[in-house]
């Protein structure tokens, strides 16, 4: 559930008029409920509370200060892949107990900077990796803790790019050399293997991959165990699917962790979870206006004043977005966002952007309600991977960010300049 809504004919983010923001803040912009954003936050919390998990949010998926800041005052720690994400993370006020770092490619600088303000742990990648945090921390005179990530070889049944659980995955070390993994650095110096990690990918729309990742990490931990190794906790990752094309197109993580507490009530290690999208997808949207109309051969052609520099996962993923009008003619306005519902007096359209490559799009023969230049559409369930994967691609600024919180909203990142686009060289 989310809080944008149609109301008398058009859209509100929580008691906010999309159209108000535009005229305030001007487009392309996104905007985010303060509201979805607590409300997924607490789901989540509340779903895994029975096996007090910490929450680790996936700083990469929405990255403003502003958001991890209203997180972090939530209880929720921080799961960062960067030293960009370690350094928001920190500023955001996160205890470092609760921050867990990720990633494959970890510099020695970054490292070093999260051995020293003493974050929770490393989710280890590689061998090459384990070796070389034990040598810096070493160096440093501490002591760094980490969790190997293990790949369960599990097929999550989501885009290629996003599969990570596989054993051909660039992510972590396959399930069957684990165990040697664990034996080969038992007496490390300097770094305590100390837990397992795993991430199958996302989004995840099915239940059943967890299930079978979770049974079969909950059997390396009890080998392990019996190995004499003392495994501390377990991180199940994130990737919870969220609603991009129908509203009941994902579980809700409340039926995930009914399925997943049962394998994992009464272990003697802690529990974390790393949710990103689930929490900010849906409580993020992206207003764009209207340019240009044109045909061209069979099609015809809705031109924004968004582009792929602004969101592109339509290009890159070929991921759908549901779009529509914020303010559509009576007979329009939807009572649900469903891919498969058609408008009453509508057309087929291609929604692209300005920039200059074919592949700059939004959406493809999407049926849409008749637009004209200056309408304001919504492109939703954008809150996730839309403006932390934004660029300046043709040297466009990137898009203002405004958070709204009941009948107020505040800018929550300005619209850069073209000062700005110039102003590191």
């Amino acid at each position: 559930m989310d809080y944008f809504n149609y109301r008398d004919g058009e859209l509100y983010c929580e008691d906010v008029p999309a159209e108000k923001i535009s005229r305030d803040v001007g487009t392309p912009t996104y905007i985010y409920s303060k509201a979805t954003l607590i409300r997924h936050y607490r789901q989540i919390a509340d779903a895994f509370a029975p096996l007090n998990a910490t929450v680790c949010y996936s700083i990469k998926s929405c990255g403003n200060i502003n958001i991890c800041r209203l997180l972090v005052n939530e209880g929720c720690g921080m799961d960062v892949t960067s030293g960009g994400e370690l350094f928001r993370a920190m500023r955001s006020g996160c205890e470092p107990s609760k921050i867990i770092y990720a990633g494959v490619g970890k510099t020695d600088q970054e490292i070093a900077d999260a051995i020293n303000v003493g974050i929770a742990a490393f989710n280890l990648e590689s061998e090459a990796e384990i070796e070389n945090i034990d040598r810096l921390a070493k160096s440093l005179g501490k002591t760094a803790i980490g969790a190997l990530r293990v790949n369960p070889d599990v097929d999550p049944h989501t885009h290629v790019k996003t599969t990570t659980g596989k054993k051909e995955t660039k992510f972590g070390v396959d399930i069957d050399r684990a165990a040697r993994v664990f034996d080969q650095y038992r007496n490390l110096k300097s770094l305590r293997l100390a837990g397992v990690h795993m991430h199958i990918g996302s989004p995840v729309y099915e239940i059943q991959p967890y299930v079978e990742a979770v049974q079969k990490m909950t059997r390396l931990i009890d080998d392990l165990t019996l190995a004499g190794h003392h495994i501390e906790w377990f991180d199940l990752g994130g990737g919870f699917g969220v609603n991009y094309e129908r509203p009941d197109q994902a579980f809700p993580v409340t039926e995930h962790a009914k399925a997943l507490i049962p394998l994992l009530d009464n272990k003697p290690y802690k529990i974390a979870v790393e949710p990103g999208r689930y929490i900010a997808g849906n409580a993020g949207i992206l207003l764009t206006r209207v340019l240009y109309r044109k045909t061209g051969g069979s099609k015809n052609f809705v031109i924004v004043d968004a582009g792929m520099n602004d969101l592109i996962r339509p290009t890159l993923y070929g991921s759908y977005h549901y779009i529509w009008p914020t303010k559509p003619d009576a007979v329009n306005i939807p009572t649900q966002r469903n891919k498969d519902s058609a408008p009453k007096e509508g057309e087929i359209v291609e929604v692209v952007g300005p920039i200059c490559e074919s592949g700059d799009f939004l959406a493809h023969a999407r049926p849409l309600p008749k637009t004209k230049r200056g309408d304001l559409l919504a492109v939703f369930t954008a809150g996730a991977y839309g403006f932390a994967m934004s660029s300046n691609y043709n040297n466009r600024p990137r898009a203002a960010e405004v958070l709204v919180d009941g009948k107020d909203f505040h800018v929550i990142r300005k619209r850069e300049t073209y000062e700005d686009l110039i102003a590191g060289e």
